[in-house]
């Protein structure tokens, strides 16, 4: 799976969860102050990607990623390290 599509999912669980629409969203977004992102929200974005994913992730590094786009290399680099 390449970023691009990694990209698109990560979009797709972060509409869900902060109810925020595609058009508000760029890699440079970050969760809390762009998208508004609260403490619990980010808890539900980690266990969400897990989901969407197939992956497990530290949490706690999980939830020190700032922005969509560090998002997607997170997540890019858990798969590779879990063989996915």
């Amino acid at each position: 799976m390449d970023n691009s599509e990694i990209y698109e999912r990560v979009c797709s669980v972060v509409c869900d969860v902060l109810g925020v629409t595609e058009d508000d969203i760029t890699p440079e977004s970050r969760f809390v102050e762009d998208l508004g992102a609260e403490s619990i929200q980010s808890v539900e974005l980690v266990a969400a990607f897990e989901e969407e994913f197939d992956i497990e992730m530290d949490e706690d590094a999980a939830l020190q990623v700032g922005s969509v786009g560090d998002a997607v290399q997170f997540i890019a680099d858990v798969m590779a390290q879990q063989g996915e």
